[in-house]
């Protein structure tokens, strides 16, 4: 994994066209993909646009016509780009599987699916609302993880793996969080309104928990991987079992940072 340049966009983006141009002059049948999500764009986020266009697109939408649309929303709502900059830090930071940045760049279906939300979300908060779900849509088909336009979710966000997590309307997720595959923001029924958790800075949810009803998961939680969690967490606690209860400190400032799931991890700092 690629820590020895400086963790800012400008260095990312340096660094993954250097890689592009090595992987074209070892595999020339990825010479198309590099050029076109890569070497032939003037930034990260354009990459991305390209990128998504080209994995989302279908008979509804061609490739085009979606990258056209991710690039005006790049334009129009600056936020986006400052995110998925944020985002891919993350990734390099917490996966240890990831040893170049155009590995995320290309292939991370968890990077892709929150970028795809972004542009989703944004459109939601344009009045184009069918838009919006139809990028939901396509991202659930194509990343198998179903993020609804409205939840709001910050920046430095991981989602390892990615496939089956789930997170509802009013899910709200803070800053430096990491969510593992399966993982479930949902309400317990057909409640109406404001129904979703709201996880704080910092929290890490391990594989299949389940985070059910509009409840608070405090700043630098823990949940232990196949939790149910149906009561408010404590900020800097670890809470694990179905349902799940606090079996103690959390051990460390930002367990989304440190990734580690045992119940006597975290201990160091």
């Amino acid at each position: 994994m690629p820590r020895n340049a400086s963790m800012n966009p400008a260095a990312l983006w340096q660094q993954a066209r250097d890689e592009a141009m090595a992987i074209s002059h070892q595999e020339p049948e990825l010479t198309p993909l590099m050029l076109g999500a890569i070497l032939d764009r003037p930034s990260l986020g354009a990459g991305l646009a390209h990128r998504l266009g080209r994995r989302l697109a279908h008979p509804d939408l061609a490739a085009d016509q979606l990258t056209s649309l991710f690039e005006q929303l790049l334009v129009g709502h600056v936020e986006i780009a400052t995110g998925i900059a944020l985002d891919l830090i993350a990734i390099l930071e917490r996966d240890p599987s990831v040893r170049q940045v155009s590995e995320a760049l290309l292939y991370l279906k968890g990077f892709h699916a929150l970028t795809t939300h972004r542009f989703a979300h944004a459109l939601w908060h344009d009045g184009r609302r069918q838009m919006a779900r139809y990028l939901q849509s396509r991202s659930s088909e194509v990343f198998q993880t179903d993020i609804h336009p409205a939840a709001k979710i910050g920046n430095g966000v991981f989602i390892d793996h990615a496939t089956g997590v789930v997170i509802g309307e009013t899910a709200e997720i803070g800053d430096d969080v990491s969510l593992l595959q399966g993982v479930t923001l949902g309400g317990t029924g057909k409640q109406s309104g404001d129904r979703h958790p709201k996880v704080r800075r910092g929290v890490l949810i391990g594989a299949g928990a389940k985070v059910l009803g509009n409840i608070e998961i405090g700043v630098g939680a823990r949940i232990g991987a196949g939790s149910v969690v149906l009561d408010p967490i404590p900020p800097h606690t670890t809470a694990v079992g179905v349902p799940a209860r606090v079996v103690g400190a959390a051990g460390c400032a930002v367990p989304a940072q440190r990734m580690d799931h045992r119940l006597d991890g975290c201990r160091t700092d």
